[in-house]
């Protein structure tokens, strides 16, 4: 005989599962479980995210589905459920949590703290703390309930358990959140592993930038690939687990656009397809996130509306800070529509209660409800290879599944039950539905209508008459208490109560004046009607601003585009023998120089006038730090391993700024935190492009290399002066020791490279080091050092070491004494690129003098003058302009230090730092004589493209200010109407030094 149930009476039967506890589990006491054979009928069930039957039976057996559809025959005994008028959805899946895992606890040590070099972890182990891919969430993991049903009240049964510790995190565990054992809520106990660029709770020095991250990862890559080659000749636990993790989907945690580029850069360096796990901004870089072709893990963590009352807050929110508060809810909907892969997390969010809010706000602002109900269920199922488990409500499957009160997108509707593994879970009852058009009777007042719209669980509440004012309204159960403003002008407020029955209210209130008073609300329309004319009326597309690049203040919907460009009648600095032309004309195509003369012409150019007018070859700054995430990697001696082009930010302001000072392409140089420091990136400033796209094609390779102080640690506190080297002398010790290294790295490959196949798989491979690689470059002259130096002993020691050592140093930088030494560099081949009058910041630079380039130009020096600093980059025709000053240095002379003398440095002379045909086009069209304070810079191309155009700069200036405003009213508006509101967003530093370093943990820049 069967029994039918309502959904509410099922509750007590607790149906649910498998008798294998029994068989597992000793229990005190006699044991009471159910067959779990029950039917639910009458449903929708949406067996998966694109298949919908009306009025179907979802059966299910020992905590599996059984038989779904329409005609299901339900057996003898089993307990049948009527889900008339109810939804069934597959429950949902959030495939990047911490559930039931210990916290990790990251220890904040102070910076006068000593550092600690190495790691203290016991065992067979990897050197780094960082590295833990030996760590299994399952062998840490613990059913909690209370976090279980935070995450089942939400819609969830199923969830990926991340140890989010460390740079390699080791494997993650795929658990229901049924309130059972361990063991029997496992479903898959290796189910993907765990990648990040955070080292987490590591106490270990190395790294602490986000370079370092990189080149940790990267090199423990080439560590396991050697180790798996090679078994017996290092037992390292470490290494060994993270070549098991490749056998699993592989997620990393990049929480950003420009991390998600880097995360999929270093695994197409190793051949592996991360699922990256973004911060929601990736809407921003679309078309370069869909080309990492890697499917994307989202978290919904829409930001707030910024309190912006205050005109002075206003000015504190950056740009781009609004207009990511207006776009980020169309992010599910840009992936969507860039076919894009992802599936959704409650991670990163502040209150998990959000989630299904911003769920239906990311439907509000176009994402798809059948895209939705993909992200959590199928795509995770696929992406973790779980989807024989979950995912849809197909035969075999686990009965994870959820009830509602209607469509699980709608905002009125009500999640009711949770059942996970055949377990049900009761969430809520179906509220009462009260809303609805009333016709409202206040003692002798006239009648008004009163409106209740809302959802049945948040009513709002509206009384119309004369006046159209809003008020408050809550029911509990059958009783209701009511009150609004008796009209627009007046804050006194009607206060009633009643009761609700056979669809009308009534009772007793009081009105402002104390008197009591009878009222009754008589049942008119239904609010579905209502709401259809009222959404009609009222209703409003969502109107977003435009998309810019890049995404920050002067960031365009349309980037300057390479045209055909005559200047008429400029005064020409070409820095070649022709000297300076008088009223010449240039011609600019294809991104080149294409001719230089008087009186040209050029079919379909435009024509830019340049009477009274000096047009230069693009500024080139040897020595810059702008556009990068963090300049240091501070934890060691030698660190040439890290690449500064792992870290540019397309975005930095200081990109267009520089443009406006005239400044077409820049070497960015890690910082002199160390002797060896790390891989020099030269970008052109193209502002708008992504990272990938600033940086100069087939440019020669640099290095950072550093003297003095800092490498030392002399302004360090004392308890952190325990890193080799101390003394000037242990730095030229490690120069020697470093390239010594390097000699007899670089000879076990040219050793091992001469065997036959059959003596090379005898000796084994010797193993990859990429600062070894690095210093190798050195040697072999593929790669060029520019050295931070101040003091002329040092600067002999350097040249001393290269000429032992066999290799050359290119540039000697800031080489404030290099007016003592000049001849040395000269005969050694070095060029110096130097500060004009920088002096008296430090003890080091006593001796500095502004007549120092002058005197190395003159002694046969190539010699550039730079900034190291980002403001004075945006005015290096002034810096120029000091050795005219104080050295009697030749204004062409003076010019070519700031032009073409770096593009020699940078060995780039061939393309750029001269007005000459066939060079690429970065030149600059000045309003006055190019060393003067009075010159502006009105144009500056980079490869024929005008980035930077005064004029456009000036509408743009106008179009700002009026999106600025747009934006605010609109937060207004958002506030007004209840949102929540944050304050103006801290921002970090972003004009960094030589001497600045990036705490990685704390994520913020610190200068010692």
């Amino acid at each position: 005989m069967r029994k039918i149930l309502t959904i509410a009476a099922c509750l007590a039967l607790g149906a649910a599962g498998s008798a294998m506890a029994q068989e597992t589990f000793p229990r005190n006491g006699v044991y009471d479980e159910r067959t779990g054979l029950v039917a639910l009928t009458n449903a929708t069930i949406h067996t998966d995210y694109k298949t919908k039957i009306e009025n179907a039976t979802l059966l299910i057996r020992n905590g599996k589905v059984e038989a779904v559809g329409t005609k299901v025959q339900v057996p003898a005994g089993a307990v049948v459920v009527d889900a008339k008028g109810k939804h069934i959805y597959p429950g949902l899946v959030d495939m990047y949590t911490s559930y039931g895992l210990p916290e990790v606890k990251v220890e904040r040590r102070s910076w006068t703290a000593p550092p600690q070099e190495e790691s203290t972890k016991q065992g067979a182990y990897n050197w780094n703390q960082a590295i833990r891919p030996e760590t299994n969430a399952v062998e840490l993991f613990k059913v909690d309930k209370k976090q279980a049903e935070e995450l089942r009240k939400l819609g969830f049964g199923t969830v990926l358990s991340v140890h989010r510790d460390g740079i390699a995190r080791g494997t993650a565990t795929l658990v229901t959140l049924a309130d059972k054992r361990e063991n029997e809520v496992v479903l898959l106990d290796r189910a993907a592993s765990g990648l990040s660029f955070d080292k987490g709770s590591s106490p270990q020095d190395y790294p602490n930038s986000l370079m370092g991250s990189i080149a940790l990862l990267r090199q423990t890559y080439l560590d396991a690939q050697w180790n798996n080659m090679n078994p017996g000749r290092e037992q390292n636990i470490s290494l060994a687990a993270f070549t098991n993790a490749n056998n699993y989907p592989q997620i990393f945690e990049a929480n950003g656009k420009l991390n998600v580029l880097r995360a999929d850069k270093v695994g197409d360096e190793f051949k592996k397809q991360y699922i990256i796990k973004g911060g929601g901004d990736e809407y921003q870089m679309i078309k370069e996130i869909k080309a990492t072709n890697a499917p994307i893990i989202l978290p919904l963590n829409f930001p707030e509306a910024y309190n912006v009352e205050d005109p002075f807050d206003a000015r504190r929110v950056p740009l781009d800070a609004m207009k990511h508060w207006e776009m980020a809810p169309s992010n599910p909907a840009a992936l969507q529509k860039a076919g894009i892969p992802f599936a959704f997390t409650t991670a990163d969010l502040k209150d998990k209660k959000d989630f299904l809010p911003n769920l239906r706000k990311a439907i509000e602002y176009g994402l798809s409800e059948e895209e939705a109900l993909k992200a959590l269920t199928a795509t995770p199922a696929q992406l973790l290879k779980a989807d024989k488990h979950i995912g849809s409500l197909d035969k075999g499957k686990l009965a994870n599944f959820i009830i509602t009160s209607g469509n699980l997108f709608a905002e009125d509707n009500v999640i009711l039950e949770n059942w996970v593994q055949g377990n049900q879970y009761k969430i809520t009852d179906v509220p009462a539905d009260y809303r609805g058009v009333y016709t409202l009777k206040i003692g002798q007042q006239p009648e008004r209508k009163l409106q209740i719209a809302g959802t049945p669980d948040k009513p709002e509440l509206k009384v119309i008459g004369q006046d159209t004012v809003t008020g408050k309204i809550t029911f509990n159960g059958n009783l209701v208490t009511l009150s609004f403003n008796k009209d627009k002008k007046s804050k006194e407020a009607i206060r009633l109560s009643g009761w609700y029955a056979n669809k009308n209210l009534q009772g007793e209130g009081q009105l402002p004046d104390a008197s009591s008073v009878k009222w009754s609300a008589k049942f008119s329309e239904a609010m579905t009607q209502q709401a259809k004319k009222d959404a009609a009326k009222e209703k409003q597309a969502i109107e977003l601003g435009n998309m810019i690049y890049p995404f920050q203040a002067f960031g365009q919907v349309e980037l300057p585009k390479q045209e055909t460009v005559l200047i008429k009648n400029a005064t020409v600095w070409t820095n070649e023998k022709d000297g300076i032309l008088q009223n010449t004309d240039v011609v600019l195509k294809n991104g080149k120089i294409a001719k230089v003369g008087k009186n040209l012409s050029e079919s379909g150019a435009r024509v830019i006038d340049g009477t009274g007018k000096h047009l230069t070859a693009g500024i080139i700054d040897e020595h810059s730090h702008i556009a990068l995430q963090g300049v240091n990697e501070g934890t060691q001696a030698v660190t040439a391993e890290v690449r500064m082009k792992d870290v540019v930010n397309h975005e930095d302001p200081n990109i267009y700024r520089q443009l406006a000072g005239g400044v077409t392409t820049s070497q960015l140089l890690h910082g002199s935190a160390n002797p060896i420091g790390g891989q020099s990136a030269i970008i052109k400033l193209r502002w708008g492009k992504s990272p990938e796209e600033l940086f100069v094609e087939n440019a020669d390779g640099f290095i950072k290399f550093a003297l003095g102080e800092n490498v030392k640690h002399s302004n360090r506190a004392p308890a952190h002066n325990v890193r080799f080297p101390q003394t000037r002398m242990g730095v030229e010790q490690v120069y020697v020791d470093a390239f010594q290294r390097a000699k007899e790295y670089k000879q076990a490959w040219a050793d091992y490279n001469k065997l036959s196949k059959k003596q090379k798989a005898a000796a084994g491979e010797p193993r990859r080091d990429i600062e070894l690689e690095t210093l190798v470059e050195i040697l072999d002259g593929k790669r060029h050092i520019t050295c931070h130096s101040y003091v002329q002993s040092e600067i002999n020691m350097m040249i001393k070491v290269a000429d032992q050592m066999g290799f050359k140093v290119n540039t000697f930088t800031h080489i404030l004494e290099g007016y003592k030494v000049a001849d040395k560099m000269r005969d050694h081949g070095a060029g110096g690129s130097t500060f004009a009058d920088w002096w008296a910041y430090k003890m080091e630079v006593k001796d500095a003098i502004p007549q120092n380039a002058g005197i190395m130009h003159k002694l046969g020096v190539t010699t550039a003058i730079n900034s190291d600093d980002a403001e004075m980059a945006r005015r290096l025709n002034q810096e120029a302009a000091k050795s005219v000053k104080y050295a009697g240095v030749s204004e062409e002379e003076a010019l070519k230090m700031v032009t073409l003398n770096p593009a020699k440095l940078l060995h780039l002379d061939n393309r750029m730092g001269s007005i000459k045909v066939g060079k690429d086009a970065d030149i600059v069209l000045w309003n006055n004589h190019p060393l003067s304070i009075y010159a502006r810079a009105e144009k500056t191309f980079v490869d024929g493209i005008a980035y930077y155009d005064l004029e456009r700069d000036t509408q743009m200036r106008t179009e700002l200010e009026k999106e600025r405003m747009r934006l605010v009213q609109k937060m207004l508006q958002a506030k007004t109407s209840g949102a929540r509101t944050q304050g103006p967003p801290m921002r970090r530093a972003s004009v960094l030094h030589c001497e600045d370093v990036e705490h990685h943990e704390e994520a913020d820049y610190l200068a010692y």
